[in-house]
């Protein structure tokens, strides 16, 4: 059984224009790809499919929310995503999907897996560095974050020792090191 079925969108019967279709994505889709870095995922993918004589093209847009686990601190929050797509497709003697922008179909095709390109433009639009919202505003309460409080705390203490001691030189100092800069 294919699970990917509700993502082929057969093309053969459509006339020419604009189609529309609507997927919303959850855990169970990016489980078909074997990708667990979701702990919950709820997004919404719109897909424009524009027919034409020789060509058609589709545009891919989705917004939702992946539950991830910040990379600071480890709690998990909401991350909001969006991003959009555009694929060409072209009917060629052999199937070439090498070109992230274009894909060419054999002849004789009549429908369109889309599943590969809404997982990959998904996967693509998460960020590298996932940071909670409240480290940024300073609202996040946690283990960790307070510990870290407590170490920077102690080195800002030290550095204002060093200033006190730095302040309390004899001046007589200042002249000698004068002697030093005026070569």
């Amino acid at each position: 059984m294919n699970k990917t079925k509700e993502y082929l969108i057969p093309f053969i019967g459509l006339k020419p224009g604009k189609h529309h279709f609507e997927y919303q994505i959850s855990n169970a889709f990016f489980e078909i790809f074997d990708y667990l870095e979701f702990n919950n995922s709820d997004i919404k993918v719109n897909v424009v499919l524009e027919k034409k004589s020789t060509i058609m093209e589709l545009s891919f847009k989705h917004k939702g929310t992946v539950n991830v686990p910040c990379d600071m601190t480890n709690e998990e929050f909401d991350l909001p995503i969006k991003g959009k797509m555009k694929l060409i497709v072209r009917f060629g003697e052999v199937f070439n999907n090498d070109n992230e922008e274009l894909l060419i179909l054999q002849h004789g095709e009549f429908q369109i897996d889309i599943s590969q390109y809404i997982y990959e433009m998904i996967a693509l639009s998460v960020p590298l560095k996932r940071i909670h919202p409240g480290i940024k505003d300073g609202s996040l309460k946690t283990e960790a974050l307070t510990k870290l409080k407590e170490l920077t705390i102690k080195e800002l203490k030290k550095d204002h020792k060093k200033e006190e001691k730095e302040e309390n030189i004899d001046p007589r100092w200042d002249k000698l090191k004068q002697l030093l800069t005026d070569k």
